[in-house]
Parts: structure tokens; sequence; C-alpha cells
């Protein structure tokens, strides 16, 4: 009797061991060090797999939707052949932007030309400079109650966007088309102020840059900021009058890539700036915005 338990029990030890063997993928029937080479050989794949997919170092960027966040959007896969992963964070105003890539929120920004940044820098007492320029957006004065310059009546409502900067860029507009005079000598700097002729004495409306399409309904006209026209679906082919190439504002306000001082030649700006400035971003800026958004490059 006792030998025929001790069988039993020796039977059910042996069953148990090779269930335990069949059933676990962790215990394979394998010499040790064949268990370690392999293991060595399943640590290197799991390293150059990250190295080559999963470890992506990341890029953020700031930008307003229209144009800039699709320009970047456009340059993922080039900055991924470099070895980054680019984030677009989109904003809706000028000024958090700035303030998130002071903080350390953002690596870098695009929607805002220099002159622009400048007077933020000096307002705002942040740090931030200009790393490269990507592109120019023709401002455009776009048709409100009326529907042409010439129609423009005495005490017109004429709408310009609000900060420094961009209205400086408005009223040079409206002087390239007669329609104002300024001070001799004032550029950048010009506010309504600066009028010197208003023959027909029109009324100059500042309103935020990006309200400036929705107020063309309580207007005669509007000088509407490239971008936020884009978003609003206005062409520049629909443009009452478009600023020249050639002109100051064309020259001075090219939309650039914003950076912390000391960061303009890091590495990850270096490659931003190079997927930004590549042969296949200019030629999708130059067949998706149509002369609305010219390359700087």
């Amino acid at each position: 009797m006792k030998k025929s338990l001790y069988v039993f029990s020796a039977a059910l030890v042996a069953a148990a061991a090779l269930t335990a063997c069949a059933g676990s993928k962790e215990a394979p029937a394998t010499p040790a060090a064949t268990q370690a080479a392999s293991s060595e050989e399943t640590k290197a794949e799991e390293s150059t797999a990250a190295e080559t997919t999963g470890q992506l170092e990341k890029i953020i960027v700031g930008a307003t939707p229209a144009p800039h966040a699709e320009i970047l959007n456009a340059a993922k896969d080039i900055l991924k052949e470099k070895g980054y992963e680019l984030v677009v964070k989109e904003y809706t105003d000028y000024v958090q932007p700035n303030m998130a890539l002071e903080s350390g929120d953002l690596d870098a920004n695009y929607f805002q030309h220099k002159p622009y940044l400048d007077q933020f820098n000096e307002q705002k007492g942040t740090d931030l400079v200009s790393a490269a320029a990507i592109h120019y957006e023709p401002f455009g004065i776009y048709a409100g109650k009326t529907d042409s310059i010439d129609k423009l009546a005495d005490g017109a409502q004429i709408a310009v966007p609000n900060d420094v900067s961009n209205e400086a860029r408005a009223l040079l507009l409206l002087a390239d088309q007669g329609l104002i005079g300024l001070k001799e000598g004032v550029e950048l700097d010009a506010t309504k102020n600066d009028i010197v002729k208003n023959d027909k004495n029109f009324k100059i409306v500042e309103v935020e840059a990006a309200q400036l399409p929705r107020s063309l309904g309580d207007v005669d006209v509007a000088v509407i900021n490239g971008n936020y026209a884009i978003e609003a679906g206005l062409k520049v082919s629909d443009a009452l009058a478009v600023e020249d190439a050639k002109s100051v504002a064309a020259t001075l306000y090219s939309n650039i890539i914003a950076v912390r001082s000391g960061e303009e030649s890091s590495e990850k700006t270096k490659a931003l700036v190079e997927a930004l400035t590549s042969d296949t971003v200019k030629k999708f800026i130059e067949d998706t915005y149509e002369g609305a958004v010219v390359p700087s490059f």
C-alpha cells in the first residue's frame, strides 16, 4: 500500500512538472548559457527599435492654425527623418504662444513677424529672438459695406489691427493706396495719430487682429492680416488692394521662427529651420495658398 502511494505521488509530481514546462513561455527547456545569450539578443533588438522608432526627440512648436500650423505639419516627415517628432500646439491669439515659449513650455513658435516680436519683448520683458524668416503674408484691404476703394464715402469706417506693429503696417497700406497721408519718416511705429492727411475724414477703427474678418459687416473696409484672412476663407485675389512685394512691409514683415535667446543655433532649432526652408515645404506653400502666403527663402 505504501509503495502504491509512493508511485502515485511521484507520478503526480512528474505530471505537474511537465504541465508547468508546457504552459510557461518564461521557462523554456534550454541550457542556461543559451537563455543568457537569447536575453542579450532581445535587449539589443529592443534598444535598436527604440532608437529607430520609439524614441524620437520631441520639438514642441506653438502656432496659429492657418497657415502656420499647416506649414509645420507639412514639415513633420522631414523632421522625423532627422530624428525628431514635431508636436504642434495651436493658439488663436498673439500673446499666449510667446508667453508659453518664454516659460519653456514650447521649444519655438511660428506665428509672428519680427517687428511684433520686438514690440512684445519690450512690453512684456521677454527675451525671444528670431531664428529664421519663413514666409510673408500680404496684408489686404477687404470689402465690408463698401465693395470698392473708389466708392469709399466721406466718413467711411476703416478697420485696422489694434496692436502697434500691425496697425502701422495697415496704415502704410492705406497710405500706399492714397487713402491717407502719414508724417514723413514714420514707418513701423506709425499710429493713427501720425495721419496728417485724411481728405475724406475716414474713421480708423482699431480692432483686435483676430476679430477683423468678423468686423467686415460693421465697417466699410478692413485691413486684415494674411493668416486671419485665410482662416476666414478670404482670398488675396478678392482683396481690394494688397501690399506690394517691394513695399517696406514685404521686406520687414516675414513670419519667423522664434526661440529663446541663446537657442538660435541649438540642434532642435537648426533641424526645425532646415525642415521649414526645404524645397518640399516651399512647394507646399506655393501650391496651397496661391499667393496668400509667399516663401521668404
